[in-house]
C-alpha cells in the first residue's frame, strides 16, 4: 500500500540551534538590557499598547535609525515575541549587529537579490502561526525627517493578508537624532483589518495605502530635533547606512505619496 505524502515541512521558528529555554533567556536578557538602557538615556513614551492585545499580529514600522528594533523592544510588550523581518543579508555571521540578531533569535533575514522570498514568506507565517508578532520596516530604508514616511513596500500588506492577520501601523518619533533624556515616542496604531480577504494585488496595494496613511497621521504632529552633542551625533549615524552615502540635508526629503495618489 502506497504511503500518503507526507506534508511539506514548515521552516523552524528562527533562532540558534540550542535548547528552547536558552534561546527564551537570551531573548529576555536582551531585552531587558535594552528596556534598561534605553529608559536611562531616553524619556520613552508608548501609546496605544492595547491595540497589540489582539494576539499574533504583523507590525509596520516607520524607520530613521539603526536603533529602532532595540527602542521597540523597549517599548513593545512582551507578549506576543517580537520578530523582525530583515536584514537584508546574505550572511548573518557578518558584522558585529547582525550576529548578536542571530544569536538572540529575532532576525528573519532575506537575501539582498529577494532570490529568497518564498522562503522567507514561510518563516514569517512560522512565526505568525506560533503566535509571535513580526515587525517590518516598511519603507525599506532610513529617513532623515521625524514627519516623513516613506513610500511602503508591499511585503507587510502581503504577509498579513497571506497570514489574515490584522496589519498594526507604529510610528516610532524621536530617533533621527538620539539626544541625552530626549523624547521618543511610540505610537501604535488601530489595527487594519485583513479577515476575508485575499493577497491579490489589489488588496495588497490597498492596504499598503491604507498602511501609509495612517503612518503620516501618526507622526504628524512630532517636531524635528536638532543635532545633539558629539556622543549623540556618533550614537545616531554609527551604524546607520544610508543610500545616498551619508544623512540627507534638512529639507531633502519630502513625505513620500504613494502611487497613484495626487500631491
Amino acid at each position: 500500500m502506497a504511503r500518503a505524502p507526507s506534508p511539506p515541512r514548515r521552516p523552524e521558528l528562527p533562532g540558534p540551534p540550542i535548547h528552547p529555554i536558552r534561546r527564551t533567556l537570551r531573548y529576555a536578557v536582551v531585552r531587558l538590557v535594552s528596556s534598561l538602557i534605553v529608559r536611562i538615556y531616553l524619556r520613552l513614551e508608548v501609546e496605544g499598547s492595547a491595540n497589540l492585545a489582539g494576539g499574533p499580529c504583523l507590525v509596520c514600522f516607520s524607520h530613521a535609525d539603526w536603533t529602532d528594533p532595540f527602542i521597540l523592544m523597549a517599548a513593545l510588550p512582551w507578549r506576543p515575541r517580537v520578530y523582525f523581518f530583515g536584514p537584508k543579508e546574505e550572511d548573518m555571521r557578518r558584522g558585529g549587529r547582525n550576529r548578536l540578531m542571530a544569536w538572540v533569535g529575532t532576525a528573519l533575514p532575506y537575501k539582498p537579490l529577494k532570490s529568497d522570498l518564498l522562503e522567507a514568506t514561510r518563516r514569517v507565517e512560522a512565526v505568525l502561526d506560533a503566535g509571535g508578532l513580526v515587525a517590518i520596516a516598511g519603507e525599506g530604508r532610513l529617513h532623515a525627517g521625524e514627519r516623513v514616511v516613506l513610500p511602503l513596500s508591499e511585503g507587510a500588506a502581503f504577509f498579513a493578508l497571506r497570514a489574515q492577520v490584522p496589519l498594526v501601523p507604529l510610528a516610532l518619533n524621536g530617533t533621527t537624532w538620539l539626544g541625552f533624556r530626549r523624547r521618543v515616542r511610540v505610537r501604535i496604531g488601530e489595527p487594519l483589518p485583513t479577515a476575508g480577504q485575499r493577497p491579490t494585488r489589489e488588496t495588497v496595494a490597498a492596504l499598503t495605502d491604507r498602511t501609509w496613511h495612517a503612518l503620516r497621521a501618526l507622526a504628524a504632529d512630532f517636531p524635528d530635533p536638532g543635532p545633539p552633542g558629539p556622543f549623540g551625533r556618533w550614537l545616531t549615524e554609527v551604524f546607520n547606512e544610508w543610500p545616498e552615502g551619508e544623512r540627507p540635508a534638512p529639507g531633502a526629503e519630502r513625505p513620500g505619496l504613494p502611487a497613484g495618489q495626487p500631491e
